[in-house]
């Protein structure tokens, strides 16, 4: 599923809208809940950051891509493998923003890495979503019940 940001909102501030979303789509289609995988990219990776803190036993794995968040808030997430990815000349969103979450999550013992694009601006994401071994990984997890 990939739903897209109304153009006066920020997904950021929408994560009850999104959470709605997600348990329509698990209540009427048929999901391996112990397999629900959570990515966005620029503001959804803001998003992704964010519904992941305030939902994280709903995910098996959080993949945000050039984004960033609260890191004073995401330990909540040690429990949840995530993979951040960001180009290091990003003009858009900082890579200190991904820095920041992950250095967070680190301190606090989370299962989380960092892939760093030299070179590459805002558009980290096509590297990353033609990277097979993305999705090896994301089939490699389970959510935690």
């Amino acid at each position: 599923v990939s739903p897209q940001c109304p153009i006066t909102s920020w997904w950021a501030f929408e994560t009850e809208a999104l959470k709605a979303l997600l348990d329509s789509i698990l209540a009427e289609y048929a999901v391996d809940a112990d397999r629900v995988y959570l990515t966005g990219l620029s503001m959804g990776g803001y998003g992704s950051w964010a519904l992941g803190i305030q939902h994280p036993e709903l995910f098996a794995a959080v993949v945000p891509i050039c984004g960033g968040g609260e890191p004073d808030a995401v330990c909540v997430l040690k429990n949840v493998p995530v993979w951040a990815f960001h180009g290091d000349a990003d003009p858009v969103v900082e890579l200190s923003e991904s820095v920041k979450m992950v250095e967070a999550l680190q301190a606090c013992g989370g299962d989380v890495k960092l892939t760093v694009y030299p070179g590459v601006e805002h558009d980290s994401w096509t590297q990353t979503y033609a990277n097979p071994e993305l999705y090896e990984w994301f089939l490699s997890h389970k959510r935690h019940v």
